[in-house]
């Protein structure tokens, strides 16, 4: 059972949409560049999520690219990219490399002591990882055919459980999908609750109840600019659009800020299906997002935001050299 909406408590709520950048407007090559999304180009005043918009402030958002290459050549990386998101630490620059896809014992070490999720808990705050997991996964982690990525890996970090189909169904996670299909249709569970990408949106704000951090991890847009997928970035778009609008629909601006954001550019370049050295996506919707905005030029930046926001200290490591 869901616990009731606490009116009084403040939310960060971040969306992570894995490997985009703002690229060219150009809608032969970038998903992002064409007239698809009616909740995006409506919060943006009828502007696209490509590079030429460049940083903007309208009436409900605040665009600003992000640098995702932190002062390191080279294509950025997921596993570097997401580390700096999730510490505030410049990974980059603290391992002398982009790298990726997985954190090796080096990045693993600085989320041990740096992970947002760990600051949170120990500062008394609630964060939650709400993506839900199959079975299949749990057996290939076991069996050391997979290793965590930065992601589930600090949420575990920080005590948390990786969330299941049984959390799936009970309401408590959300399917990196949205609509929970590919758990019928690809995993092998017939009985799966079934979304709307609007419901999806919902149900977010329903299960963020108990929470002060949430954060969604949508990793389908790495995979698609990886097969170059433009068609495919397009439905996932698409939907992802109608989350957004479910989302805003229920959500309590007056008191959550929603960060939408990155680890490196890739589907929006659907014409080699490699990373790009673009900036990162970044939107933020609702409190005082334009203060916060005001502080965000890389990928280090997040992790101090999430902090301030809910009133935590950030200690004095954390902005020790490797900071952007």
């Amino acid at each position: 059972m869901m616990q009731p909406m606490d009116s009084e408590r403040r939310r960060v709520i971040l969306l992570f949409l894995d490997g985009v950048g703002l690229g060219e407007d150009d809608p032969a090559i970038n998903p992002l560049a064409g007239d698809a999304y009616p909740t995006l180009r409506a919060l943006l005043d009828g502007r696209r999520l490509v590079a030429q918009t460049g940083r903007l402030s309208t009436a409900d958002a605040e665009l600003i690219p992000t640098d995702a290459a932190l002062g390191v050549p080279g294509r950025p990386q997921s596993a570097t990219g997401q580390a700096t998101l999730l510490t505030g630490v410049n990974a980059a620059q603290h391992l002398g490399e982009h790298y990726g896809p997985r954190p090796d014992a080096r990045l693993r070490a600085l989320l041990d002591e740096h992970s947002i999720f760990l600051r949170l808990s120990q500062a008394g705050r609630s964060p939650y990882f709400c993506n839900a997991y199959p079975q299949r996964y749990f057996d290939a982690i076991r069996r050391g055919r997979r290793l965590l990525s930065a992601i589930p890996y600090a949420a575990v970090v920080a005590g948390q459980a990786l969330l299941t189909y049984e959390d799936l169904c009970a309401g408590r996670a959300l399917s990196a999908d949205f609509t929970g299909e590919g758990w019928r249709s690809e995993l092998g569970y017939p009985d799966a609750p079934i979304y709307s990408p609007r419901e999806a949106g919902h149900a977010l704000w329903r299960l963020s109840a108990p929470y002060d951090f949430v954060f969604f991890e949508l990793w389908q847009t790495d995979l698609l600019g990886h097969a170059a997928d433009r068609q495919g970035a397009i439905a996932f778009f698409q939907r992802f659009d109608a989350f957004l609008a479910g989302l805003l629909e229920v959500v309590d601006l007056a008191r959550t800020l929603i960060i939408v954001t990155s680890d490196h550019g890739n589907v929006e370049d659907c014409s080699h299906g490699k990373h790009t050295a673009n900036p990162a996506l970044t939107l933020l919707l609702g409190a005082e997002r334009q203060m916060h905005a005001a502080s965000i030029s890389s990928l280090a930046d997040f992790a101090p935001i999430i902090l301030r926001f809910l009133g935590v200290p950030e200690p004095e490591t954390t902005r020790s050299p490797g900071k952007a």
